[in-house]
């Protein structure tokens, strides 16, 4: 779900090579893609690597280990807060709703 997700949405506008001094400049192909997409959820993954299932793991980190790109927005009030507002909206739906949420091989509600 994570690889067809980050070639799907995440990489959408990745269209030519900047950081390979051998691919910069040219086109970036769907099996690229897919491949860098399979390394990325294979770290993600790893629980050695991040000693927990389920730890939220920084921006920082997701951007020095493992190479992606992140939109810092901390700095932009008006997208923080508007980001924070959808959030807070979909997480009390969830439990005034009681979906069940999947948490440590139990159901939190």
């Amino acid at each position: 779900m994570l690889k067809n997700w980050l070639v799907e949405y995440k990489f959408r506008n990745w269209l030519s090579h900047r950081t390979d001094p051998a691919k910069k400049g040219h086109p970036v192909t769907k099996e690229e893609k897919l491949q860098r997409a399979e390394e990325i959820a294979k770290l993600l993954g790893d629980n050695k690597t991040w000693h927990s299932h389920g730890r939220n793991i920084s921006p920082r980190i997701l951007q020095a280990a493992v190479g992606l790109e992140i939109e810092d927005y901390s700095t932009d009030l008006k997208r923080r807060n508007l980001i924070r507002a959808y959030n807070d909206l979909l997480t009390e739906y969830v439990r005034k709703n009681e979906f069940p949420v999947f948490i440590h091989s139990k159901y939190l509600f």
